[in-house]
């Protein structure tokens, strides 16, 4: 069963096409110069095949709150959430939703110059024009009301979100919104979930933003708590 994605609603981009995506668990918002849906279906069949395969022969990869290893020969993006996972010391399913859509997002850039693949708010993308991302962040005051600016020189990039108040992801934090910005989504993701484990507080913004700061593939961080706000690094907001 597919939880409903109500903020895909508010989604859009006047100069690309966008199609869903769904393959098992796995559920992608696609945005490309043209209509390539059915290269998008392969390509996640593909990965879907690659991590499920990986996790029969290897069940603790996806329960583990600890960095695992990748087994010798282990397909690209199993690869990517290892190393993701053990650059933030959490699971390696921390950086799952972000190495699935870079991995697909990857895929796509042979037929389209720009794409943005949205993966239950992790997000990969290529663009050429300026983009804008809006916020959204449960009950805080926040939500819904600033956007990330996204420069298209910045790109290829992965902004990825957690939270311990809104979805479904596990989260030892209480965070409403946790935003990290990586050139890998993988990174992204899985420095979002480790900041956001930080956050039981307000008054845990500070100090989790100089956690952040430790970290050379960390371009920003974004974090929101109720009434609360933290930013560190290259990152553009704006009033939505």
């Amino acid at each position: 069963m597919h939880e409903e994605r109500t903020y895909r609603k508010r989604v859009f981009s006047k100069d690309l096409v966008q199609f869903r995506v769904v393959q098992e668990e796995t559920d992608l918002l696609i945005s490309a110069e043209k209509d390539v849906q059915f290269r998008a279906q392969d390509a996640v069949k593909k990965i879907r095949i690659d991590l499920t395969k990986y996790i029969i022969k290897n069940p603790g990869f996806e329960t583990s709150f600890l960095p695992l290893r990748a087994s010798i020969g282990a397909p690209k993006v199993i690869a990517e959430m290892a190393r993701a996972a053990k650059m933030f010391n959490v699971g390696p399913m921390a950086s799952v939703a972000g190495a699935v859509a870079e991995a697909a997002g990857k895929k796509l850039l042979r037929y389209s110059k720009q794409i943005i693949v949205e993966n239950g708010g992790d997000i990969y993308l290529k663009s050429s024009e300026p983009r804008t991302m809006l916020i959204y962040a449960g009950r805080s005051p926040f939500s819904n009301r600033i956007a990330l600016e996204i420069d298209p020189k910045d790109t290829p990039l992965g902004v990825c979100c957690s939270s311990g108040t809104v979805g479904h992801s596990f989260s030892f934090g209480s965070a409403d919104a946790v935003v990290a910005v990586s050139r890998s989504a993988a990174a992204a993701d899985a420095a979002a979930t480790a900041i956001g484990n930080l956050i039981k507080k307000t008054e845990d913004i500070d100090e989790a933003l100089k956690y952040a700061k430790k970290f050379k593939n960390l371009r920003g961080v974004l974090i929101i708590k109720e009434d609360k706000m933290g930013v560190w690094g290259k990152v553009r907001i704006k009033k939505a």
